[in-house]
């Protein structure tokens, strides 16, 4: 199986490079991490303007009063 030749290569390497490929295992883990952020992202934008593209263009004009929060 794959993860027991990875274990018993890791296994082989000197306690330095086996640090080194455990910080690459996590930045993998992390790069992984945030591109599943980031398609979760894009779906949830993608759900929140479904069926906007059918609504005809019209401008929409917002007033100061429209406003429930200001920041300063």
């Amino acid at each position: 199986m794959l993860e027991e030749k990875i274990f018993h290569a890791i296994q082989q390497l000197p306690k330095p490079l086996q640090r080194e490929v455990l910080d690459f295992i996590e930045y993998l883990q992390a790069k992984a991490a945030q591109e599943e952020q980031r398609a979760w992202a894009q779906w949830s934008l993608d759900m929140a303007m479904q069926g906007l593209e059918d609504e005809e263009e019209a401008e929409v004009v917002y007033s100061w009063d429209d406003l429930k929060v200001r920041f300063k």
